[in-house]
């Protein structure tokens, strides 16, 4: 079967850069213990657009040694990470131009899917963008594959069968082949 559409994560596939919790721990001298319960526990909440990351990340932010105001720790944030690997974009431009259909299927709260979205080109870059925050469920959760798939049938007549998936973690592929001919 032909491909007529691709997948594409953002994170380690079409962003290839440090997180920036490494470099902010290396830079503020804070401990990955002192990050890590916020990152595994509340942010979870924000990844699924249940809660608000500036509101959940003000307490920490003390904590973490953080001296200036919120929007200016997100701004550190989203712009360590906005490394775009090029040799993926010139891809995705040249897929685009002979017809297929190039989706990002990325985990996001809804703060740093806007900074994707429109500091890092991936509005136009992409034919969609979908994010969890914007599902309500996240990789590898069925639902938001399920999300996915029905959005692209129904716009396209685009099925599974015809799809490509691209993702660098091996529990997001995995949930992904056991959609009904999803291509890994």
């Amino acid at each position: 079967m032909v491909t007529k559409c691709i997948l594409f994560d953002a994170d380690g596939v079409v962003v290839n850069s440090e997180m920036f919790s490494v470099q902010y721990q290396k830079e503020h001298d804070v401990s990955n213990d002192d990050m890590l319960p916020f990152f595994k526990g509340e942010f979870q909440n924000c990844i699924v657009g249940k809660a608000d990351l500036i509101e959940l990340v003000k307490p920490w932010l003390s904590k973490w040694k953080w001296n200036g105001t919120v929007d200016e720790f997100l701004q550190f944030w989203f712009k360590a990470e906005h490394n775009v690997d090029e040799r993926i974009i010139s891809v995705i431009q040249q897929l685009r131009k002979k017809g297929i259909k190039c989706y990002l299927a990325t985990n996001q709260e809804k703060y740093r899917i806007q900074y994707m979205k429109n500091y890092m080109g991936f509005e136009e870059l992409f034919d969609h963008v979908f994010s969890s925050a914007e599902i309500g469920h996240k990789k590898p959760e069925r639902e938001f594959y399920k999300f996915i798939l029905d959005e692209i049938k129904n716009e396209h007549k685009i099925y599974p069968h015809e799809i490509l998936f691209f993702d660098d973690s091996l529990e997001n592929v995995k949930e992904a082949k056991t959609l009904k001919n999803l291509k890994i």
